[in-house]
């Protein structure tokens, strides 16, 4: 098998998280942007890029990022107006394909959802909040639930954008609106377990974090408006901070995208339109936030963030089709580098190098991270699919996946 299964803790940041038997989740376990168990990966590139291993071509159209677990990968997309989820075995060879909900088919209807596999199951959310649990093996559908429906959930300008929580025997959803802002499922079953109070407000697209303090655990999720906490346990809202006044310039939209990043009690939120980032610090109980530092420098649109060491890296935004890349120093807030480096798009890390995906033209950057500067060592430019890079690239094994709209790509970039 070629896949590592974690089956005890994962160790992120100096917190102990019980994953279970998760081997696959959006931005990576841990959701940090940070393939922490790779290594041996090449430090510079051919010329031409990394080694083209094979390709899939003329697939349903999506944004998600590939999920693997139990040998296999998986991966979603749209088909008029329902989205499927597919499985491929290691060299790309369609193995399964179902239908299990519905598209968000006015405007944007490419999935968003990038699968999260646990144990035989994966998860999988649809641009109406349509869930569904599929057996991994046969792509039967174990349990479905239309929760934005079910509870009675608000939908921003481009539906829903969640990638599926799992914890315990739970798994986890944010339909906002005025009747609950979290729901939590039974993983098995899809019966409700609890749903927690409303903070009537409006929908955001972030998918949740599961963080911990001092023992304590927490999910970190976001609504139009607020950052807010709920206990894993019963749901109870634990904290809320108002992100839109802290960060939203009069007359902006309040668009919510990125999932934030932790370390340490440090909780760190940005998101594109010109809204400030914020860092905030949560209390050695965990029972409330206060704001470290705000700067308007990194305002990612949609390609997340990343935390090597003290300093923060991404791109921010210009205007939707315009970015440069970012670094600010963790702890205060202070750019260390603003440059250009041909547009904004997605960022992830591994072995201790940044993977730079921009979204105009398909070039992918290997950059070294350091403060001093946007170093660019390598980069080659995608040669298949169709339309925007939004995909978040994933890395496995030495593998680097890298899908773009209707085509999914696998390099070897093993030393």
């Amino acid at each position: 098998m070629r896949h590592l299964i974690l089956t005890t803790l994962v160790l992120i940041d100096c917190f102990c998280v019980s994953y279970g038997q998760i081997t696959s989740e959006w931005r990576g376990i841990g959701r940090t942007g940070v393939y922490n168990n790779e290594s041996g990966l090449l430090k510079k590139w051919p010329e031409s890029g990394p080694k083209l291993l094979w390709y899939v071509k003329d697939l349903p159209k999506g944004n998600s990022s590939v999920a693997i677990g139990k040998g296999m990968l998986y991966l979603t997309g749209t088909k008029d107006t329902m989205e499927v989820l597919m499985a491929f075995d290691m060299n790309g060879k369609k193995i399964w394909e179902t239908v299990y909900g519905r598209a968000w088919t006015a405007s944007f209807s490419e999935s968003r959802c990038t699968p999260t596999v646990e144990d035989n199951r994966i998860y999988v959310t649809t641009g109406k909040l349509d869930a569904a649990c599929v057996d991994a093996s046969s792509g039967k559908i174990l349990w479905a639930v239309k929760v934005n429906e079910k509870f009675d959930g608000a939908y921003g300008m481009w539906g829903k954008s969640e990638s599926p929580l799992v914890l315990g025997d739970k798994v986890f959803f944010t339909p906002s609106g005025n009747k609950t802002t979290m729901v939590a499922l039974n993983k098995l079953t899809g019966e409700t377990i609890w749903k927690s109070e409303s903070l009537n407000d409006g929908s955001s697209y972030v998918s949740p974090i599961l963080i911990e303090r001092n023992g304590k655990q927490q999910i970190v999720g976001m609504t139009e408006k607020y950052v807010f906490a709920v206990s894993p346990d019963d749901g109870k809202i634990i904290w809320k901070f108002d992100y839109a006044a802290a960060s939203n310039p009069p007359g902006r939209y309040k668009i919510q995208i990125n999932t934030p990043l932790y370390s340490n009690g440090g909780i760190f939120i940005s998101n594109g339109y010109d809204q400030s980032s914020v860092m905030l610090q949560l209390s050695e109980d965990g029972t409330s936030v206060k704001q470290q530092w705000t700067e308007n420098v990194l305002d990612t649109h949609h390609g997340g963030f990343v935390r090597i060491g003290s300093y923060i890296y991404g791109s921010n935004w210009e205007n939707n089709a315009k970015g440069k890349w970012v670094c600010l120093d963790w702890n205060t807030g202070k750019t260390m580098y603003e440059t250009d480096w041909i547009n904004k798009g997605q960022i992830i890390s591994a072995d201790g190098m940044l993977y730079c995906y921009e979204e105009k033209t398909g070039n992918i950057a290997l950059v070294k991270p350091t403060p001093e500067k946007f170093e660019v060592i390598s980069s080659f430019k995608i040669p298949l699919g169709s339309g925007v890079h939004w995909s978040h690239p994933v890395i496995d094994h030495g593998i680097l996946y890298v899908r773009h709209m209707d085509a999914l790509m696998a390099y070897n970039i093993k030393e």
